[in-house]
């Protein structure tokens, strides 16, 4: 869910207040080709350039660069190196190879779930870390529970390069939210939280997620208390897009995205407490 559907495009990057120091113009060779990049939901005019992504600049765009500066300079090996915003004003990134396994299909499911709650896990530990600039412009398309630090907002699948690194992409939405706001979502995705997962296979993807993040009973038993509202708040998002007509949400709609979540969550309700009581005691 790159762009905001308010989101305005920047024909040049904004260089705002304390954002300024962040600022890197890169430079591309007047023969590179733009191969575009397909795939994403609501992702436009995403194009390679060599081994670079470029994408159009929103008002987030320089705040963005400046968090995924921090987990670069920490060493978090999960997110894309950000070069900067190109003689366009579109921003640099760096293009990582691998496959991006939509479904989550894995040889070894469990170690890649652990894997996938690691690769969160510190994620937020390096965000901790991280000093919000004072004119900090954010893209967060759905409210959190509540913000503690800044998350992803979309780790996913559909976002997930897993070559040699595993690496998260599309940062557009990064911004504030809680630890277990992140994690709900990624469960839902990898686990997946969907009708044709047995309740079985649920309790086994979401313990080897948990294990993986490091999550003690107390948060156990959050993340399960956050998984439907979390499958819910995407509901939402795309019932008030149908409602107001706001691109791309109607779109996601209108094909039956919305029905989807839906059925996720009641399919993740029905089972919760046995879920719930599983996880927690193995019984």
């Amino acid at each position: 869910m790159p762009i905001a559907p308010s989101a305005k495009l920047w024909p040049v990057a904004p260089p705002v207040g304390q954002n300024r120091r962040y600022l890197r113009r890169v430079t591309a060779r007047p023969d590179a080709v733009e191969t575009p990049l397909r795939g994403g939901n609501t992702t436009h005019r995403v194009v390679r350039v060599g081994n670079t992504v470029r994408c159009p600049a929103t008002p987030a765009s320089v705040t963005v660069h400046a968090f995924l500066q921090h987990l670069n300079d920490v060493g978090y090996s999960g997110a894309p190196r950000t070069l900067g915003f190109d003689d366009l004003g579109r921003h640099v990134v760096e293009y990582v190879e691998g496959p991006v396994l939509m479904p989550f299909v894995h040889p070894e499911p469990q170690a890649a779930l652990r894997r996938v709650g690691r690769l969160v896990r510190d994620l937020h530990d390096a965000a901790e870390e991280f000093v919000i600039p004072q004119d900090a412009v954010w893209n967060v398309v759905i409210p959190p529970d509540h913000s503690g630090l800044v998350i992803h907002h979309d780790a996913a699948p559909w976002n997930l390069v897993a070559g040699t690194r595993w690496v998260l992409i599309d940062w557009d939405n990064s911004g504030p939210g809680s630890r277990l706001w992140d994690l709900a979502y990624a469960a839902h995705g990898f686990v997946p939280l969907a009708p044709e997962t047995s309740v079985e296979q649920a309790v086994d993807g979401l313990a080897a997620l948990a294990d993986g993040y490091g999550l003690d009973d107390a948060g156990r038993l959050g993340l399960c208390d956050l998984l439907i509202p979390r499958i819910m708040s995407m509901y939402g998002l795309l019932l008030r897009g149908h409602q107001e007509q706001t691109l791309p949400w109607c779109r996601l709609w209108d094909q039956g995205d919305g029905e989807i979540w839906l059925r996720h969550a009641q399919q993740t309700g029905r089972h919760l407490e046995k879920i719930k009581s599983r996880l927690l005691h193995g019984g």
